[in-house]
């Protein structure tokens, strides 16, 4: 997913360097931005809000305090408003920001410099090609070889994810995590520090949100299973 950052900094060079991709993204950006606009508005009146809370609070306080109870009174009721339309602001800043989120998640990466741009693979640029490339006479589909030679169990994984995700299994599955050790390992060799964190999923619908430590999200805990 593309940083809201650099949209905001540069709308018109994404929507440039998307169109390489045959992507239109000038509505899409748009939107964007009008959406980010009124959550950083919402955002900034809420803050507002709620300092005039806190202020109001310690100003009961002191009347309270001094024994100035009507004029309490009179504080508790103008808070009572505030709260009420601090409450009315966060729900509306949730709602803006959900809406910006679904925008964000529909703008595909953006294409390296070096792609050209193209509508199908045929205005793809030949960098280099190999010769003596064998013949085939009984060509097989790469999915077909996989069943064949038990590397990925398709069915198993549309069980377990109602959709086409692969379970890998036997010398696949050796593949891939000899594939995995082999790039942490390059990464550590580059002087990066490997880490394993927890797995968390961010938004996902029809599910039990849980409290994280750092953000108020909706999220879910995912423990990491081994099978043997």
């Amino acid at each position: 997913m593309l940083e809201l950052s650099k949209i905001r900094e540069n709308p018109d060079n994404i929507i440039k360097n998307l169109a390489i991709k045959n992507f239109s993204a000038s509505e899409i950006v748009a939107l964007i931005l009008q959406l980010d606009e009124k959550r950083r508005q919402l955002q900034k009146e809420n803050d507002a809000c709620l300092a005039q809370q806190n202020k109001m609070a310690s100003e009961i306080g002191i009347a309270m305090k001094a024994g100035k109870k009507d004029d309490a009174e009179q504080l508790k009721e103008k808070n009572a408003v505030l709260k009420e339309t601090s409450k009315k602001l966060q729900a509306e800043l949730e709602t803006t920001e959900h809406l910006l989120q679904d925008e964000l998640v529909k703008l595909p990466n953006i294409p390296s410099e070096k792609v050209s741009p193209g509508k199908s693979a045929a205005d793809n640029d030949i960098v280099f090609t190999v010769t003596g490339l064998p013949k085939l006479t009984a060509k097989i589909p790469h999915w077909e070889l996989c069943t064949k030679y038990d590397l990925i169990d398709f069915e198993t994984g549309v069980k377990l994810t109602g959709a086409g995700f692969p379970v890998y299994s036997g010398k696949g599955a050796r593949l891939q995590r000899a594939l995995i050790n082999f790039f942490l390992d390059k990464a550590v060799a580059a002087g990066y520090l490997e880490v394993q964190p927890l797995y968390w999923s961010i938004r996902i619908q029809d599910s039990e949100p849980v409290s994280c430590p750092t953000k108020k999200v909706r999220c879910i805990l995912l423990q990491k299973i081994s099978f043997i």
